[in-house]
Parts: structure tokens; C-alpha cells; sequence
């Protein structure tokens, strides 16, 4: 005679509620909203027409986690709920939306070749106004970087006016704050103590741009896809790792912009990854990553 259990049973589990699958494209378990091709092709024409960024289908895991951010803030349960609203309102959110999808990998002195060049071109004229644009300044690393190598070279009263942008305005309010960790890399002792003061009590651990260089900086929004609201002629404008988000009919007529803001002779540095041999109408190599403004 077999004996049953005593035990009380397990009560069948309950099989977890299925999303029904998308006709636009695929959905991953575990997402907070329902993610499908449609909802990454129409950002990516969105923030293509937008900013000239070209993303490609590699990066739906990115989109969706950035984009997913700004469907949180705005209250909104769905990505087509997202961008039906935001495709139908000229609102600030379309600045959000392309901050949500910039990237912004920075440090000081980043590509460290480029400031011996620029030190270089300093030395050889001295008593010149320099003008000089810094069209991708992120957090404001760069932009300190081309200012300490000018102080360095021309003192901190030279003449030279650097004008820094980015299309990311929350980024560019930090480059103008201009505070950073105190154990920021790329940065020597001797610039920590001449460019920099260190934080004290609640500032502990910090460090702030000294009023006598930061006063060579302004700041400015500049969308590199649109014609750029700039009166100067640049003698130097450094575009690093800006292009290599483009298109090659975006980064052309990028590089039209830019030639129509320098000075004949003036030089572009460019990142590291970027090549720019079908433009020799505008631009000659004369360097590792330096074209001369023709």
C-alpha cells in the first residue's frame, strides 16, 4: 500500500504575464517600457535631423537607456507616447532629448600631441590676438587644456580669446563652472598649483579654474549642423572626436562650416580616428590629425 505524503502541496506557479510580441520589432524581457524597431528607427531619424548623429543598430541597448530616462522625467509610459509628444511641441524637451543621446568622453590634455603643435604655433607669434574655437568642449577639459597651453606660452594676460561650444547644454554649464575633482588626471603638479584652486571644507576634494584664466573663456551653444552663429575668423579650431558621429554628407558639409569661420592658414585639430583626405579643397594634413585651412 503506498502511503501519500503528509506535506502539504505546491500550488502550481503562475506562469508569468506574457507581453504580447510587437509587429515593430523585438522586446526584451525585463524592460521597465516596450522597446520595438520602430520606436529606435524613429529616434535615430530624429536625432539625426536634429543633430546630425548617425547611430547605428548597435546601439539600441544605449538609446533605450538614455531615451528611457527622459520618458521617467516627462511621465510618459511608452516611447510612441515619447516622440508623438515631443514631434508635436517646439519645447525645451527637444534639448533634453538631444543631451539624453550626446556622448561626452573628455579629459585634460587628451591627445597630448596636439598641445606641443599648438604651443608651437603660440611661440611663433607671440604679440597676435589669438582667436581660437574649441567647437566640442564637453565638460570643459579641452577647453582648459588650450587655455593652460596658451597661459603657458603668452602669460596669463596674452592675447588670445577662446570660445568654447557644444551642442549638450547641460555639459557646456559645467565647463563653464569649471570645477572638477582635485585627482583629475592629466593634469601636472605644477598646473594643479598654477591653474587651479583647491577646495577647502565643504569643497574638499575639489579644485576651480582660477578667475585669471577662465576670464580668456566664453561659452556658447553651437549646433554644428546648422549654420554657426559666429562672427569670429578662428586662427585654430579644434573639432576632436566630433565627426566620427557623422555621415560622410554631414561631416562634408560640417567642414564647409568650419572653413567658412577660419582664417586662411588656420589649423584644425581633429581626433584621432578621423581622416578628412576627400576634403583637400578646404583642408591640407600637416600633421598627425592638424589640417591647415586652405
Amino acid at each position: 500500500m503506498l502511503l501519500q505524503s503528509t506535506s502539504p502541496r505546491r500550488p502550481a506557479a503562475t506562469p508569468a504575464p506574457r507581453v504580447p510580441a510587437s509587429a515593430d520589432g523585438p522586446l526584451a524581457e525585463g524592460r521597465e517600457f516596450v522597446w520595438s524597431d520602430s520606436d529606435f528607427t524613429r529616434i535615430k531619424a530624429l536625432i539625426y535631423r536634429h543633430a546630425g548623429i548617425s547611430l547605428h543598430d548597435g546601439k539600441h541597448a544605449m538609446v533605450y537607456s538614455r531615451v528611457s530616462r527622459r520618458l521617467r522625467e516627462t511621465g510618459h509610459g511608452s516611447f510612441k507616447s515619447y516622440l508623438d509628444w515631443l514631434e508635436n511641441h517646439d519645447g525645451p524637451e527637444w534639448q533634453e532629448f538631444v543631451n539624453a543621446l550626446t556622448t561626452n568622453l573628455t579629459a585634460f590634455f587628451r591627445e597630448s600631441h596636439h598641445f606641443d603643435i599648438l604651443s608651437k604655433l603660440l611661440a611663433e607669434r607671440r604679440t597676435h590676438d589669438w582667436k581660437i574655437w574649441c567647437s566640442a568642449a564637453s565638460t570643459g577639459e579641452e577647453p582648459y587644456s588650450i587655455a593652460m597651453t596658451c597661459a603657458e606660452v603668452l602669460g596669463t594676460s596674452g592675447h588670445y580669446d577662446i570660445l568654447n561650444s557644444d551642442i549638450d547644454t547641460k555639459v557646456l554649464q559645467t565647463a563653464q563652472r569649471g570645477v572638477y575633482k582635485a585627482d583629475a588626471k592629466g593634469l601636472s603638479p605644477e598646473r594643479l598649483q598654477r591653474f587651479f584652486l583647491r577646495g577647502k571644507g565643504a569643497n574638499a576634494g575639489l579644485m576651480r579654474v582660477k578667475p585669471e584664466l577662465q576670464k580668456h573663456l566664453r561659452f556658447q551653444t553651437v549646433n554644428l549642423i546648422q549654420e554657426l552663429p559666429l562672427r569670429d575668423a578662428f586662427d585654430v579650431v579644434f573639432c576632436r572626436n566630433v565627426m566620427i558621429y557623422f555621415d560622410a554628407p554631414t561631416q562634408r558639409a560640417v567642414l564647409e562650416r568650419i572653413h567658412r569661420v577660419m582664417k586662411p592658414g588656420g589649423m584644425l585639430f581633429v581626433g584621432h580616428a578621423e581622416n578628412f583626405s576627400d576634403a583637400r579643397n578646404l583642408f591640407v594634413l600637416r600633421g598627425k590629425t592638424v589640417y591647415e585651412r586652405i
